[in-house]
C-alpha cells in the first residue's frame, strides 16, 4: 500500500512538472530566464507575471524550500538578497555562487490554478591551475622533444592551444572528470633547431570563465657552431704579390666554442704565417700560398669549419708616360702644350679589383687607356713639333726682312748729278751736271 501510494505521488508530481513545463513553453503569464555565472561571482534570479493580477510571487530553490515569499526571506542564507519586489516582479540575487548552488530554481504565482516554472543556474569554473612541463631542461638540436600542458578542476572541460612563438601547433588532448570537474592534460612532440633556442612554447586555455589565461616555457636548444670567415686585410679583398693577408674567423654556437684552429688543406701552412686566436697572418704574399685555408671550431655539440680559397695576383705594373722631343721656347703656347702631353702620365690606379676576372677586364682598360693616352700624346707632341716649326720660320722670316729693311733705310736716288760723276771738283759737277740749273723742272726723285 505504501509503494503504491509513493508511486501515485511521484506521478502526480511528475505530471504537475510537465504541466508547468508547457506553461513555460507556451508563454504563459509566469515568465524567467536561465542564469550561467562563473563561480565566485553574483547570480540574478527574475521572477515576471504579465498581467498581474496582484496575486502572489515566492522563489524556491531545487530543495524546493522558500527563499522569497513576496519581500519575505524564511531560507537563513544571506547570500540571496532582495533587489526588486513588486506585482509584477521578484527579483532576487545570490552572491559567492559556488558549484552546490548550481540547479533548478522555480518561480511561483498562487493563481487559480497555480503556475510555477524554473530557472536554471549553470555554474562555470575557471581552471584551479594551468602548468606547463618540458620533458628536458636543454635540448639538442634535432632532438624530438615532449612539451605538457595541464589544466585542472575546471567546469566545463578546458581547450589547450599550442604556440612557438607566434605560430600555433596542434597537441594532443585527453580528459579526465572528477566529481562533475574536467581535468584536461595536452601533450606536444616538437622537435627544436638551433633557431628555437629561447623560443617561447605558450600553453593557452579557451574557456567560457576566464580569459587570455596562459603559461610559457623557454627552449634552451644546444647546436654545433656556425662559422664564417671575414677577411680583414686587404680591404679590396684583392691579394697581390708582397701583400699581407688577415683572415678571422667568427664562431657562434651554444655552448660557445673555445677552440677555433686553423689549417691548408693538401698542405701546411706556410712559414711565414702566424696564427693568433682566431686570426691567421700571411705576410708577404706570394704565389706559393695559393690554396684553400679552412677555419675550424667545436664545442660538446659537434664541429663546423668555413673554406677560404686564397690566389695571389702579379703584382700592379704601372704604363711609363709617352716620352716626346719638343723644342724649349719662350712661347707660351707651347709649355701648354708640353703640359698636356704629359698629363695623362699623372692617372693611374686608385682602386684594386676584387677579383681575378675584375682584373683581367681593368688591365686591358687600363691598357686600352694607356693605349689611348700614348696616342694623345704622339698627337699632342706632332702638333706641338709643327707649331714649333711655324713659328721658327716666321721667326727666321721676320730677322730677314728686318735686316734687308735696315740696310735700305733712307736712300734716295735722283737725277740732279747725272753726268757728273767725271768731274774734278764739286764746282765742274754742278756745271756738268745733266740739264744744269735750266732743267730743274725736270727733276724727278725714286724712292726705292
Amino acid at each position: 500500500m505504501l509503494v503504491y501510494t509513493r508511486c501515485y505521488k511521484e506521478s502526480l508530481m511528475l505530471a504537475v512538472i510537465q504541466k508547468l513545463t508547457n506553461l513555460k513553453s507556451d508563454g504563459q503569464n509566469l515568465i524567467t530566464e536561465d542564469v550561467t555565472v562563473v563561480e565566485g561571482e553574483v547570480a540574478t534570479i527574475s521572477c515576471r507575471v504579465k498581467n498581474s493580477d496582484d496575486s502572489v510571487i515566492q522563489l524556491l530553490n531545487p530543495n524546493r524550500q522558500t527563499i522569497y515569499f513576496r519581500d519575505f526571506r524564511p531560507l537563513k542564507d544571506s547570500r540571496f538578497q532582495l533587489v526588486n519586489f513588486s506585482n509584477s516582479e521578484l527579483r532576487v540575487s545570490l552572491t559567492n555562487v559556488s558549484i552546490s548552488d548550481e540547479g533548478r530554481y522555480f518561480c511561483q504565482l498562487y493563481t487559480d490554478p497555480p503556475q510555477e516554472i524554473y530557472t536554471t543556474i549553470t555554474v562555470l569554473v575557471p581552471p584551479r591551475n594551468l602548468m606547463i612541463d618540458i620533458q628536458k631542461d636543454t635540448a639538442v638540436e634535432g632532438e624530438e622533444i615532449e612539451v605538457n600542458c595541464t589544466a585542472m578542476a575546471s567546469k566545463p572541460a578546458t581547450t589547450i592551444r599550442w604556440f612557438k612563438g607566434n605560430k600555433e601547433l596542434t597537441g594532443k588532448s585527453e580528459v579526465e572528470e572528477w566529481s562533475d570537474m574536467y581535468t584536461v592534460t595536452s601533450q606536444l612532440m616538437l622537435t627544436v633547431g638551433k633557431e628555437d633556442d629561447g623560443v617561447p612554447v605558450i600553453c593557452l586555455v579557451d574557456h567560457p570563465a576566464v580569459k587570455d589565461m596562459q603559461t610559457q616555457r623557454y627552449l634552451e636548444v644546444q647546436y654545433k657552431p656556425q662559422v664564417h670567415i671575414q677577411l680583414t686585410y686587404p680591404p679590396q679583398g684583392l691579394t697581390r704579390e708582397g701583400d699581407t693577408l688577415e683572415l678571422t674567423c667568427e664562431a657562434i654556437g651554444k655552448p660557445q666554442p673555445v677552440m677555433v684552429n686553423w689549417v691548408r688543406l693538401d698542405d701546411d701552412l706556410p712559414q711565414h704565417a702566424v696564427v693568433s686566436g682566431s686570426n691567421l697572418l700571411i705576410n708577404n704574399l706570394n704565389k706559393t700560398d695559393n690554396g684553400t685555408y679552412r677555419c675550424e671550431a667545436s664545442n660538446v655539440v659537434g664541429t663546423a669549419h668555413s673554406d677560404y680559397t686564397l690566389y695571389v695576383y702579379d703584382p700592379p705594373t704601372t704604363i711609363p708616360p709617352p716620352t716626346t722631343t719638343t723644342t724649349t721656347t719662350t712661347i707660351p703656347t707651347i709649355i701648354t702644350d708640353t703640359t698636356a702631353t704629359t698629363e695623362p702620365a699623372v692617372h693611374g690606379l686608385t682602386q684594386l679589383p676584387n677579383s681575378a676576372e675584375e682584373l683581367d677586364s681593368e688591365d686591358l682598360s687600363d691598357s686600352r687607356a694607356g693605349e689611348d693616352n700614348s696616342i694623345r700624346a704622339v698627337d699632342h707632341a706632332v702638333i706641338g713639333g709643327v707649331v714649333a716649326v711655324v713659328v721658327f720660320a716666321m721667326l727666321c722670316l721676320l730677322i730677314i726682312l728686318g735686316r734687308y729693311f735696315a740696310r735700305h733705310k733712307g736712300t734716295y736716288f735722283t737725277h740732279e748729278a747725272k753726268g757728273a760723276d767725271d768731274a774734278a771738283d764739286a764746282d765742274t759737277a754742278i756745271i756738268n751736271a745733266e740739264g744744269g740749273q735750266n732743267n730743274s723742272e725736270e727733276k724727278k726723285e725714286y724712292f726705292i
